[in-house]
């Protein structure tokens, strides 16, 4: 009995607890990340390196809907 109360213990506190935590820390680490890209992105005026990305950006998704227009007629 005291081997099953010891490896739901080890279990609880290892695993558990131990996963849980990591993964509430890569969750801050995220969403602090992404709340950081959204106050950049609304920045006024925006910098020439997001300007250029931008315009790269929808040149490629341009592109991409043109290949795919093309492989579906």
């Amino acid at each position: 009995m005291e081997f099953f109360a010891s490896t739901f213990y080890g279990f609880f506190f290892g695993f558990a607890l131990g996963v849980g935590c990591s993964l509430v820390v890569l969750y801050a680490i995220y969403s602090g990340g992404y709340r950081k890209a959204l106050e950049d992105s609304l920045r006024e005026p925006a910098s020439d390196r997001y300007s250029r990305l931008l315009s790269a950006a929808k040149a490629k998704i341009a592109a991409e809907s043109k290949e795919k227009n093309k492989s579906d007629a």
